[in-house]
């Protein structure tokens, strides 16, 4: 067990985050046409409501470095276990990614989005892999806000897996790649995520922090901006990294 759930005295602590829970057998794996994966069932039931009360209340829409004082134990917890080599090796070797847990992490975290996020991309050159684990308690069927894996950069239907619903204990693992597409169509609202990234450098982790934490002000106060782009923007769009 890399990290534990807080629990009743009479109850047994469950890791909040167990790469043996990948081992079930409805998740999905693939390495073509890049590495990546999809698990159901990651984070235990009995953290739910932990989670819902030390998940951080950004005003703002899109994600935002982490900083612990401004999330609870549970959070901080989990973030403490997705960051740790321990956690990285044992993800990584599913998709073949060798020592995962030799690269620096950057944690970031998203509550709000906008319609103008989520538009097709491959994740930066400076990226070795990213993981995302969900918590919203539900999600519409399908479409809006759900994780697409995708097999060219313009064409948001151009999926080559069932799309992944942004709900609690979702997670999902994938080798960057200059072909790693993925994106998903138009959403607004609450869409609770936290996200790991590995990286290639600290000078990397330093550079987008310094300016995700530039843009955090700005991304307050640009909420009306985002919903009049996004409310326009082309379900296919795309940007390259």
């Amino acid at each position: 067990m890399i990290a534990l759930a807080a629990t009743s005295p009479t109850t047994p602590a469950l890791p909040l985050l167990d790469p043996a829970r990948l081992d079930r057998p409805d998740t999905l794996i693939r390495l073509e046409p890049f590495p990546f994966l999809a698990a159901h069932g990651q984070l235990p039931e009995s953290a739910r409501a932990d989670f819902d009360r030390d998940f951080p209340k950004y005003s703002g829409a899109g994600f935002f470095p982490y900083n612990e004082k401004e999330c609870g134990p549970s959070i901080r917890t989990l973030v403490e276990t997705m960051a740790s080599p321990a956690f990285a090796n044992a993800v990584g070797g599913k998709l073949g990614i060798a020592n995962l847990g030799q690269f620096p992490t950057m944690v970031s975290i998203c509550r709000h989005l906008s319609k103008r996020h989520g538009t097709i991309h491959t994740d930066s050159k400076c990226t070795v892999a990213t993981g995302l684990v969900y918590f919203n308690t539900e999600w519409r069927d399908t479409g809006g806000g759900c994780l697409r894996f995708l097999a060219k950069i313009d064409d948001i239907d151009a999926t080559v897996a069932p799309e992944v619903q942004p709900v609690y204990g979702e997670f999902v693992l994938f080798k960057r790649a200059d072909n790693s597409f993925h994106g998903f169509l138009p959403a607004e609202g609450e869409r609770r995520v936290i996200k790991v990234a590995w990286l290639t450098s600290e000078e990397e982790k330093l550079r987008k922090t310094r300016r995700g934490n530039a843009t955090r002000f700005f991304k307050r106060l640009a909420g009306g901006l985002d919903r009049l782009y996004g409310a326009h923007r082309d379900r296919s769009a795309a940007h390259r990294n």
